[in-house]
């Protein structure tokens, strides 16, 4: 292996932890690609088929690996290029394309307050990456409001409180159990306008993709955010589990056609996650990728670069 955890100097840069952070979600990609191409001695229509079966197996979607696969065998085709290592690396260079039209970073308006309405199914860490992002802008001096929408999960408040209180951020806390939702959202944009909050991050409780009196309730609270402030939700905020593979795909193709996504934040790449998941929604959907998780730490939340993505993902040898 090129990469060990075991040589990892808490001094490190940025970008080396970051790697060892997300190394062990991304490995089954970059691991099997390049034990499979050094292993084939042979570039012909079986290299290419396998080469599909790897990358679907790393939890890339069919219309995306079609396409990679599809690019390779053109450019092997008409460069006339048979050299194993050449070819990995051009498998990176089409990736990087694929990654580099989602890496957007959300841009911070002056809306008094900026609302950021942040929805997923249960278990995905949606609390946690909330407090993440307000720690986030809490360190580019910004003042942020946090409400608990989730009306459903008594802990919720709670939970989201001690994150406000690790992130320095403002919190309207419901004075009842089993408000409704709408109202809570109401009374925050209300309170966080009243105090000059720069934005306001609203959490919502977790529903699963395909329950329709769910996304109802969902479109409801868009819809008093509306009612109540012109053109927001400013980003409607879509947190996904890496792990999941294909389950994620259909959890953000549900919520797109109900709600409408603007970003996505991928939680757990500390974990065993493939990353494929990356790769198809960048290909596929090409909907941003705001940030990644990658662990329990309110600093555990990063700006999603795609050539640091890639740097991880293909090793270099």
């Amino acid at each position: 292996m090129i990469i060990k955890k075991d040589n990892c100097n808490k001094k490190n840069s940025f970008l080396r932890n970051l790697t060892l952070k997300i190394w062990d979600a991304s490995k089954n990609i970059g691991e099997n690609l390049i034990h499979f191409i050094t292993k084939n001695k042979t570039i012909d229509i079986n290299f290419f088929n396998n080469l599909e079966k790897i990358l679907i197996q790393s939890d890339i979607s069919y219309n995306t690996t079609r396409n990679i696969v599809q690019n390779v065998m053109q450019y092997s085709k008409k460069n006339k290029i048979y050299d194993h290592h050449k070819l990995y690396l051009y498998i990176k260079q089409i990736i990087l394309k694929i990654l580099i039209h989602v890496e957007q970073s959300l841009i911070i308006k002056n809306e008094n307050p900026y609302i950021i309405l942040v929805i997923g199914v249960n278990g995905v860490g949606k609390t946690t990456t909330i407090g993440k992002l307000a720690y986030y802008f809490y360190k580019q001096n910004r003042s942020v409001f946090l409400a608990s929408g989730d009306t459903f999960r008594a802990a919720a408040s709670q939970q989201l409180k001690l994150w406000s209180q690790k992130s320095y951020s403002n919190m309207m806390i419901p004075q009842y159990n089993k408000i409704d939702s709408s109202a809570v959202i109401y009374d925050a944009i209300q309170q966080s306008q009243q105090n000059n909050a720069d934005i306001l991050i609203i959490d919502t409780a977790g529903r699963a993709h395909n329950n329709i009196a769910l996304m109802q309730e969902l479109k409801k609270n868009v819809k008093i955010i509306r009612k109540k402030k012109n053109h927001a939700p400013h980003e409607i905020m879509l947190v996904l589990d890496a792990h999941i593979g294909q389950n994620a795909i259909n959890q953000f193709k549900e919520f797109h056609k109900h709600i409408g996504i603007t970003g996505i934040v991928l939680t757990k790449m500390d974990g065993t996650a493939k990353g494929g998941i990356i790769i198809t929604l960048s290909n596929d959907y090409k909907i941003p990728i705001r940030y990644i998780g990658t662990g329990e730490q309110i600093t555990d939340l990063h700006l999603f670069n795609a050539k640091k993505f890639i740097n991880t993902i293909f090793i270099n040898n």
